[in-house]
């Protein structure tokens, strides 16, 4: 049974660093696919692989075509779709990625919503663990073209702003989605204690916090020189943060 796992949050809190961490534990447990949901597509450079082609690019190549003329009405356009996604796929031994991307015409996503989320659901089917790394709006989670989520991780750093987001987010999602599983709060890049006004914060808006991550000192030298944040010792803070929120999920990586 896939377990799949959303990561959201204002921009600039370390998504898409969680992201990796969480991808690169759970594929020493099981075979993981990396969604990027974000338009700027660093998911891919987070964990060192390659970045392929996109759904956006997908989406909209098989709309040109059916505008155009060039698909038989015999041929399954559900199927193209698949067939073009799958394409997508940047696969490694124990990590595939699928960047969402940009859409590449003047629409969005919207029109092709069923489909896409068809096509991502069937791939998703083939893993053990689903991990997606959202934008900052959290579109394709809140326009669904992305499969249920079990748990939703929503991340801050440590300010009145970050928190306000992560509410807004743990809202939406209750609203936008049948199935939106378990909501969970985790605050990021902490310096020592939390002030009385953000743990107040994080009460009035009734958030479920799980873990406080400190700033990790190991971060800065890889995103400097671009190396993957999959580089950070197995005793950085980041690690242990990520070790934390897996347990609180009660989802092992060993045996």
């Amino acid at each position: 049974m896939t377990i799949t796992i959303a990561v959201a949050g204002k921009g600039g809190v370390g998504k898409t660093v969680i992201s990796s961490l969480l991808i690169d534990t759970l594929s020493k447990k099981g075979v993981v696919l990396a969604i990027d949901a974000d338009p700027s597509t660093n998911l891919n450079n987070a964990l060192g692989l390659p970045l392929g082609t996109t759904v956006g690019k997908a989406r909209e190549e098989l709309t040109e075509d059916i505008t155009r003329g060039r698909l038989s009405p015999a041929v399954s356009k559900q199927e193209v779709l698949d067939s073009r996604i799958r394409a997508a796929l940047v696969e490694s031994r124990k990590i595939d990625l699928l960047a969402m991307g940009r859409p590449e015409g003047p629409g969005c996503y919207c029109a092709a919503n069923n489909m896409l989320r068809a096509s991502i659901d069937r791939i998703a089917k083939n893993y053990d663990y689903v991990v997606i790394d959202s934008e900052a709006g959290m579109e394709h989670i809140s326009r669904q073209t992305t499969r249920d989520i079990d748990f939703l991780l929503t991340i801050s750093d440590p300010t009145i702003r970050g928190i306000t987001a992560a509410a807004r987010m743990k809202d939406l999602i209750k609203e936008m989605r049948a199935k939106a599983g378990k909501v969970y709060f985790v605050i990021n890049r902490v310096k020592g204690d939390l002030s009385p006004e953000l743990k107040q914060a994080v009460a009035d808006f009734g958030l479920d916090l799980i873990t406080i991550i400190p700033e990790d000192p190991n971060l800065e030298e890889l995103e400097t020189k671009g190396k993957p944040i999959t580089g950070l010792p197995e005793i950085s803070p980041l690690r242990s943060g990520v070790n934390q929120i897996l347990d609180h999920l009660k989802i092992s990586t060993t045996g």
